[in-house]
């Protein structure tokens, strides 16, 4: 509670961050898998003296080195700038666990840099062995840098028992090896070196396929034939490790994912797009003839759907966390709840203390607590969108966009709203628990009511409960709602 807060109307921060991060995903991972592709071919090539797959590996290399330098440098520092601002708090706790490792994955990013200049630029410059060792540096330094990020990725799914017993959530003495070697971290860097592969594969046969032209028979043929065991070797990779961190996966993450119909419908159209791919890919390496534009589309997109598909999966399973068992998603530390209850969310932060004490002094005691009960008519909304912007803003558009208010709140009655607010993670389980005390939990309700949607009254009647004749009440934290039934169905 010692942030401000970034608003992004209608898609969300969060949703601003996916944006970037899967464009980054695209680039990062073709990065790694492309860095393997050319050493390794390039190898062959100068092994066999075969110039015209050499001149080819030339061409594609200026491709991925403007692919993966210039866009992905750009979205890499956007990640760090969105989530910066998105969830600062979560950002903070990992450059204070990861110090070491950002370190080192700066470094190997920094070696991915100078190889793939001296790779391309002194590509005919300099002796052959000494290019293929400068190709082998840059591939083995991208392939480090996926590593150490798999295992800062891990740990947001999921920290280790270890880390979690010899520290105090992350606030004192940060253990890096403990935080690193999680039980996601072996399993998911396998999957994505795998999937790099894969992509690789599908930005080949799409560049070779627009490149090169027809009569090239011979070339687009060995293309075609040289990726073969490459795609099947990441294919076989990626199955491994997405069981592996499928089984390895904690409780609520398993919980998340069968009662979620959208990750379900997200998962299937992942693994879907994943069988398609492999079994054009097959028919490819039957029919090299086939290597076309709409192939290499065809083959991307699959690829793109399932990659993208999948890190929609990881991302959401963590709900209600951000480091799971650490840090909800709203920007609360899970150790911190109880004092949020009992001082409130308002008091709680160090912004919004003074953003109250300056604009509703009338509110503030002899003590500096908040009597909010006292608030005026007139500004209880205004206090429960402040509210608002600091617990729910973080998954929630204001109105309307992604995950709405708007539209959400228009079903529930006012006395709904606050028990719906005071029991949040009981309601919704990817949800995190109410951050605030009573009389906030009430200025929220007063907000929500003022920006719900009016929708049609649909005349909804109480349904007669069988073998019930008489009144029944539920209780709403004071406000009794009466529902009558009658004899009969």
């Amino acid at each position: 509670m010692d942030f401000l807060w970034w608003s992004v109307p209608i898609i969300t921060s969060p949703m601003l961050i996916a944006l970037i991060a899967t464009l980054h995903v695209f680039i990062s991972h073709y990065a790694v898998g492309g860095g393997m592709f050319l050493a390794w071919e390039l190898r062959y090539a100068y092994r066999e003296k075969d110039e015209e797959y050499i001149a080819y590996l030339h061409s594609h290399a200026k491709f991925f080195v403007l692919i993966t330098v210039v866009l992905g440098a750009i979205t890499g520092v956007g990640i760090w700038f969105a989530i910066g601002l998105a969830s600062p708090l979560a950002t903070e706790m990992l450059i204070n666990v990861f110090v070491f490792g950002w370190a080192t994955e700066w470094v190997f990013f920094v070696i991915e840099l100078v190889a793939a200049f001296i790779f391309l630029y002194c590509w005919g410059k300099m002796d052959r062995k000494k290019h293929l060792i400068i190709g082998w540096i840059y591939a083995i330094a991208a392939l480090m840098s996926l590593i150490i990020i798999c295992g800062i990725l891990g740990f947001m799914l999921h920290p280790s028992a270890e880390w979690m017993q010899t520290t105090n959530a992350g606030r004192e003495n940060p253990n890096f090896f403990a935080a690193f070697f999680n039980s996601q971290w072996l399993p998911q860097s396998l999957a994505r070196a795998g999937a790099a592969l894969v992509l690789a594969s599908a930005y080949v046969v799409l560049h070779a396929s627009v490149f090169l032209k027809e009569d090239k028979t011979r070339l687009r043929k060995l293309i075609v034939e040289r990726l073969g065991p490459l795609a099947v070797f990441g294919g076989i990779l990626a199955v491994i490790g997405l069981l592996w961190a499928s089984a390895n996966l904690p409780e609520s993450a398993h919980t998340t994912l069968l009662r979620s119909p959208v990750m379900n419908i997200f998962w299937a159209v992942g693994t879907a797009a994943a069988v398609f791919l492999f079994l054009l890919l097959f028919l490819l390496l039957k029919n090299p003839r086939w290597l076309s534009p709409i192939t290499g589309i065809a083959l991307l997109g699959m690829a793109l759907v399932s990659l993208s598909c999948a890190e929609f999966v990881r991302e959401a399973i963590r709900k209600p966390y951000v480091v799971y068992g650490v840090i909800y998603g709203n920007q609360v530390r899970e150790s911190d709840i109880a004092s949020l209850h009992r001082d409130g969310l308002l008091h709680s932060g160090y912004w919004t203390r003074y953003y109250i004490q300056d604009k509703y002094d009338y509110l503030v005691n002899e003590n500096g607590t908040f009597s909010l009960d006292r608030a005026r008519p007139e500004h209880r909304e205004a206090l429960g969108r402040v509210i608002f912007m600091h617990h729910c803003n973080n998954c929630h558009a204001e109105t309307f966009g992604y995950s709405g208010l708007s539209p959400l709140a228009s079903t529930r009655t006012r006395a709904e709203k606050v028990h719906f607010i005071r029991n949040l993670d009981s309601m919704n389980y990817n949800m995190p628990p109410w951050c605030g005390n009573a009389q906030e939990a009430e200025l929220l309700a007063d907000y929500l009511e003022g920006i719900a949607v009016k929708y049609p009254d649909r005349n909804v009647k109480p349904r007669a409960v069988k073998g019930v004749s008489e009144p029944y009440e539920y209780d709403f934290d004071g406000e009794i709602g009466d529902f009558y039934s009658e004899d009969g169905d």
